[in-house]
């Protein structure tokens, strides 16, 4: 039985992965790192944006600098802290009510690759920012998507919190992603997971349990229950 309810962020419940990807691929030219669009959805989307740059720059170097890493992360960083304050990014149709829809019945977390200072940013001032018990973000574990770390590490937060009784197991788990490296994350760390067309067609995200154009007008509990038929 689903208990728990998973949110990736960029491209799940903020509509900013555009303006993220232009920041990163900027950060990356100034290093005199090439990622071509297709390159970062090919390959790399679902990641954090540290293991890519450190991928990248093994690719190129056949080593990590680690001061170069830092320098490319705080100059995405500082892009988009930039673009953040002349476009705060908005949230997908359909977020609001789900969340809504979803507090009372099932405990919520979110398991992102991005900033924290960026989610927090994202969901300031809006009616769901205070509806997230766990919050896990790229500082937090050093680990990226497609390894499950982070989503075994959000499990694990939950159940260190005084509320959790009793403790969650990964089967208890929903988690909503759009990247193909999201979903494998999810289902390595042995969670049912949604996947939400928001940035790759529902072709190519055939590794999910149910796929979703996005959360407008789907009432979670209905979700859940549709999860548990499609898996009988």
């Amino acid at each position: 039985m689903i208990r728990a309810i998973i949110f990736d962020f960029n491209g799940v419940i903020a509509d900013d992965e555009t303006p993220h990807v232009a920041c990163f691929r900027q950060a990356l030219a100034e290093a005199g790192l090439a990622l071509s669009a297709e390159d970062y959805y090919g390959r790399y989307l679902g990641m954090d944006e540290r293991t890519c740059t450190a991928l990248l720059l093994q690719e190129r170097d056949g080593a990590c600098d680690g001061p170069l890493l830092e320098r490319i992360m705080a100059r995405k960083a500082e892009l988009f802290r930039a673009h953040m304050t002349r476009h705060k990014p908005p949230l997908f149709p359909g977020v609001t009510d789900f969340v809504a829809a979803a507090r009372p019945r099932y405990r919520l977390a979110i398991a992102s690759g991005g900033r924290r200072e960026q989610i927090d940013e994202a969901l300031r001032n809006t009616a769901i920012v205070h509806d997230f018990e766990v919050i896990v973000s790229a500082e937090d574990c050093p680990t990226g998507k497609p390894d499950p770390a982070i989503y075994l590490l959000t499990l694990q937060r939950m159940n260190h919190l005084k509320s959790a009784s009793p403790l969650l197991t990964a089967g208890d788990c929903l988690v909503i992603e759009d990247s193909k490296a999201g979903l494998r994350a999810a289902r390595a760390a042995g969670m049912a997971v949604v996947g939400l067309s928001t940035t790759y067609p529902p072709d190519q995200l055939r590794e999910a349990d149910v796929v979703l154009p996005d959360l407008a007008g789907t009432d979670p509990e209905r979700l859940c229950r549709q999860w548990a038929s499609d898996r009988a």
